[in-house]
């Protein structure tokens, strides 16, 4: 056992707040081990740490720099990569999901928005959990998504490989994305997207780029292309632009979150049909994590880098809670977008089991 997960193991029996990642494609393992047991909140969002944001981000906790410990090393995890095996689908809560979907599509067709994103959750056992183990196969086998293992005593334990960044800060310089559209990847090399999908991708490029129009400048778009993430792809578009003021960070990212990708259009009127009919709590699903205002690695300041928190589950003794969830559209099928959450829901189980 090398000295960071020493250190997890500490401070779990200590009972103490810590989070490791990987970030996509990279090679390190950084952990935070905070020194108390005390949850922080931002005020200002110049605070420097990891933040952990949930959907409803009336308040977001953060492990601050100043309190913590910070070790990084090196990733020699290739032993961990799973083998190929069938994982038996089992179709959790699918007539609530499915009727859930319905009432969605029947709501967009009275004009009350134009997509809502529907989401489930779906408890798994265990028989053993291992978070050295649990963490060496996330970063094998998914190295293009952010890794994390995320514990506070009066939050939880949680964990995740999440294929989509939420906002990317260094200087004045910002980047996001509009990451929608889903379908198992196939071992083809042409991936052929339907138009239900292409207007989920554009509803979410159109927010984020009327949503920045007055905190930023120079904007600029990419072509959306598609994206391998785990055993699934997506559609992308990539965004940058200049801050008008470092001191609109606070407002940009009140402004963007949640995003379309995980709430839906209108907004406002999105996440009220989500609180009033998804039928239980989202927590931390969907909210946002990562560094603010530091480069953990590095001690570089003035750099932000934050991903949606997706594929992610939430550890309860011997039991995983994995929430998924999907983008409903006019054209949804319900059926066809349970399947699309068990899909998804495979990028955890496969971790697990």
């Amino acid at each position: 056992m090398t000295d960071l997960f020493l250190k997890v193991r500490t401070h779990r029996e200590q009972d103490l707040p810590f989070v490791l990642f990987c970030k996509p494609d990279s090679d390190r393992v950084v952990g935070q081990f905070q020194k108390n047991d005390h949850l922080y909140f931002l005020e200002s969002f110049e605070e420097k740490g990891f933040v952990f944001a949930p959907f409803e981000a009336d308040t977001i906790p953060f492990l601050p720099v100043e309190f913590s410990d910070v070790l990084v090393e090196k990733t020699h995890f290739r032993d961990f990569v799973l083998e190929e095996k069938k994982i038996k689908d089992v179709l959790v809560g699918n007539d609530f999901f499915e009727t859930l979907v319905e009432k969605g599509v029947e709501a967009i067709q009275q004009g009350n928005f134009s997509k809502v994103v529907l989401s489930r959750k779906e408890e798994v056992e265990m028989t053993l959990f291992d978070i050295e183990f649990i963490f060496k196969r996330m970063i094998s086998n998914y190295p293009s998504a952010f890794k994390y293992c995320f514990y506070h005593p009066k939050i939880g334990l949680w964990l995740g490989a999440t294929p989509e960044q939420f906002l990317q800060i260094n200087g004045n310089d910002i980047k996001t994305v509009a990451l929608a559209g889903t379908q198992v990847a196939a071992h083809v090399n042409t991936v052929v997207w339907e138009n239900k999908e292409k207007e989920e991708q554009q509803f979410v490029t159109d927010f984020i780029m009327e949503s920045l129009s007055d905190l930023v400048k120079e904007i600029t778009i990419s072509s959306p292309y598609t994206v391998k993430a785990g055993n699934l792809v997506h559609i992308k578009t990539d965004i940058s632009a200049k801050l008008k003021s470092k001191k609109l960070l606070k407002n940009i990212i009140e402004t963007l979150h949640p995003t379309p990708a995980v709430c839906g259009l209108p907004k406002q009127k999105a996440k009220e049909f989500i609180l009033q009919n998804e039928g239980y709590k989202r927590e931390y699903y969907s909210g946002f994590l990562g560094e603010l205002n530091i480069d953990l690695a590095s001690f570089r300041t003035q750099q932000s880098d934050l991903f949606v928190n997706l594929r992610c589950m939430k550890i309860k003794s011997a039991t995983a809670e994995i929430f998924v969830g999907g983008g409903i559209t006019k054209d949804s099928n319900p059926r066809a977008e349970y399947i699309e959450t068990v899909n998804k829901s495979m990028t955890m189980k496969k971790i697990i089991q």
